[in-house]
């Protein structure tokens, strides 16, 4: 991987970008440090909402402008929000890339809030399909269980009131808080030139040029949690998970390798055990989720309500095996390859390069060449993952989550999997 350059203007702004020779597109993003965690209660669902509001229009761009000028590049324009950042992104070809940056930019920095209330009605009809949705929305529930009230514990989607009865005045308040100049990062990958970017944004800043926006700290304490919601699914949609280690945490790289033993892969101990040898679920992996100051980690599964005690049974059985013999050297060698391997694939990828230079950037998480992760991947050890496991999954330690028909049945099937861990 070629070295990346950053630039960081005096109105607080930062650039930075990646050159990759050999490719004629460039994948451009703004990176802004709001998302769920940034708001409060009232609030929660505004990051998301400002989000849709961008495509609206801006100052020199109507929404429908927008559209047709990204479709005669033959580009598309996409945004997401998270925990802790909104994106807006696109690929281009290089030749396009100032036209890209110049509507861009004016959307991030400078909305029109037009149709206000024909975006307010999307959202709405997206929170009912992500309601509709159990196998999505049981994550939210873990979220909850895990982070209690805390912020990080808010479905990202946001709340339907707020969507709908937060005043425009408010959202544009919003808007001025969290996209000031010292909270955004614009990140480009592929075929350009630094210092041309560099140039553009200097050209498009906003005025007033806000500093960065305070966010939610990390919770100082937390318990483990059992929630329930009740829903007529064929399925029992089960999470299990617990507080984790931050983002710049430098265990995060034995973290990759531990989740890939236990069920990170489709030859891991959990989709072997409870998929492949038993037929007890369809769907069954671990995941991690890393923030500022503190993360998460994670199990779900989703099976009938005769298979829910057993395999929740295998669960407890592999969590226990987890914590006293985390990877045999087979397993160790095959997850270190597969964490390099799929690292370095995505980098292939301008947008993936891209992603990678904004979100670092912007959260403040090191960036390491592809030679400097691969070194500390190869580093992990057995004693790493052992001491990782042994600090993350102990019984005490997990809350769980469920969206299905009975309580009483997900609460029984609960018992083995806290039998196992218990004799363990």
């Amino acid at each position: 991987m070629s070295d990346h350059r950053l630039t960081e203007l005096d109105s607080g702004l930062r650039v930075v970008t990646e050159s990759m020779p050999g490719v004629r597109s460039v994948a451009l993003g703004f990176w802004i440090g709001t998302g769920s965690r940034s708001e409060t209660h009232e609030q929660a669902g505004l990051s998301h909402l400002l989000e849709h509001l961008l495509f609206r229009g801006s100052a020199r761009f109507s929404s429908l402008e927008i559209d047709e000028i990204f479709d005669a590049m033959g580009a598309e324009l996409n945004a997401g929000t998270g925990k802790e950042t909104t994106s807006v992104h696109s690929r281009v070809l290089d030749h396009h890339l100032p036209r890209a940056f110049e509507v861009m930019s004016d959307m991030v920095w400078r909305p029109a809030f037009e149709d206000v209330d024909t975006e307010r009605r999307v959202i709405l009809q997206e929170i009912a399909m992500y309601e509709d949705d159990p196998q999505d929305k049981v994550f939210d529930v873990l979220g909850e269980a895990v982070f209690g009230s805390h912020p990080l514990g808010r479905a990202i989607i946001g709340r339907g009131e707020v969507i709908a009865g937060t005043p425009l005045e408010v959202i544009e308040r919003f808007h001025a808080a969290h996209y000031g100049t010292g909270n955004v990062v614009v990140a480009a990958a592929g075929s350009l030139d630094h210092d041309e970017i560099v140039t553009m944004a200097a050209e498009q800043l906003p005025d007033p040029r806000g500093g960065p926006a305070a966010t939610a700290a990390a919770p100082a304490e937390l318990w483990p949690r059992v929630r329930f919601e009740a829903k007529e699914t064929e399925q029992y949609h089960v999470c299990l998970g617990a507080p984790a280690i931050a983002r710049d945490d430098d265990r995060r790289f034995a973290l990759r390798v531990l989740d890939n033993v236990l069920g990170g892969t489709t030859s891991s101990r959990l989709f072997q055990q409870i998929r492949e040898r038993r037929g007890l679920a369809y769907s069954v992996y671990s995941f991690s989720h890393l923030y500022a100051g503190i993360g998460q980690v994670g199990i779900y599964l989703g099976t009938e309500a005769e298979s829910l005690s057993a395999a929740l049974g295998v669960v407890g059985e592999e969590l226990a095996r987890l914590c006293d013999c985390p990877a045999t050297p087979d397993e160790l060698q095959r997850s270190k390859e597969n964490v390099k391997g799929r690292l370095v694939l995505a980098l292939e990828s301008t947008s993936a390069r891209m992603n990678r230079l904004g979100s670092h950037v912007l959260t403040e998480v090191p960036l390491l060449s592809v030679d400097e992760l691969i070194e500390r991947i190869e580093a992990v050890t057995v004693d790493d993952l052992e001491a990782l496991a042994t600090e993350l999954f102990p019984a005490q330690r997990l809350s769980a989550a469920c969206i299905g028909p009975r309580e009483e049945a997900f609460r029984d099937g609960l018992e083995p999997i806290s039998a196992a861990l218990a004799a363990a």
